[in-house]
C-alpha cells in the first residue's frame, strides 16, 4: 500500500484522540501518517515503541521478537507504554493518533474514534513481500498473538464491535482509504454521538 498525502486543502481542525489498528500489511502506518498530516498532529506507532524497547535492551528486533515468545514481559512492557500514551492523550483535548494492533482496546473509552484496517491474506502478503517473513509465518504469528492477548487480557481480537470505522484496504488504495477515514473524522459530531461501545479497562 503505497504512501499518499491528503488533499492540501483538506485540513481538519479537530481535537480528537484517534486509534488505528490492524494486522501486518493492512496499511495502518500509511493511514496514520496521512491522518496526522491532515490534523497537523503527532502520532506514535507500536512498532516505534517496540524498536525503542529493543534499543534500550541493546537487542536487535529479531532478538526481541524471539524473546517475546519466551516471556510475556516484553508484550506487557510495550502495552504499558501504549496505555500511558492513551491516558495522556485521552485527557489532553488535542489531536493525536495512536497505532498498534491493540491500540483500540488499550485506549478504550479514552479514544474519540477507533479505526480497524484489514485486507485479505494474499493482499497483505504481497504488501509485506520485502519483509523477511513468509505468508505462512505471518499467519502463524497472528494466531499466536491473538492467543496471547486472550490469555493476558481476555481480549478477542476478532471482536470488531469496539471500532467506529472498519475498512478493507484491499478494496481501496491508500488515497481512498485516507479519504474514507478523513470523512469519518470530519463528520464526527460529539453532540450527535449516541455512544461508542463500552470498553472496560483491563490490567496490564
Amino acid at each position: 500500500m503505497s504512501g499518499t498525502s491528503p488533499d492540501p486543502d483538506r485540513r481538519i481542525d479537530r481535537n480528537l484522540f484517534i486509534t488505528v489498528s490492524g494486522p501486518p500489511g493492512c496499511g495502518a502506518t500509511t493511514l496514520v501518517e496521512g491522518i496526522a498530516e491532515s490534523l497537523d498532529c503527532g502520532y506514535v506507532s507500536g512498532g516505534e515503541l517496540f524498536r525503542e524497547i529493543a534499543a534500550e535492551r541493546d537487542m536487535s528486533l529479531s532478538q526481541l521478537i524471539a524473546e517475546t515468545g519466551e516471556s510475556e514481559e516484553i508484550d506487557r512492557a510495550l502495552d504499558q507504554r501504549l496505555r500511558r500514551i492513551a491516558e495522556k492523550w485521552g485527557t489532553a483535548n488535542k489531536a493525536f493518533v495512536l497505532e498498534s494492533r491493540l491500540a483500540g482496546w488499550i485506549a478504550g473509552n479514552r479514544a474519540d474514534l477507533r479505526i480497524w484496517l484489514d485486507a485479505p491474506d494474499e493482499v497483505r502478503a504481497d504488501r509485506t513481500a520485502e519483509r523477511a517473513e513468509m505468508t505462512s509465518e505471518m499467519q502463524v504469528r497472528e494466531v499466536i498473538e491473538e492467543q496471547r492477548y486472550k490469555s493476558y487480557y481476555g481480549i478477542d481480537l476478532n471482536d470488531r464491535s469496539i471500532y467506529d470505522l472498519v475498512i478493507n484496504t484491499g478494496r481501496w488504495d491508500a488515497e481512498a482509504t485516507l479519504a474514507l477515514a478523513l470523512t469519518g473524522i470530519e463528520g464526527y459530531d460529539v453532540d450527535a454521538d449516541e455512544g461508542a461501545f463500552d470498553t472496560p479497562d483491563f490490567d496490564i
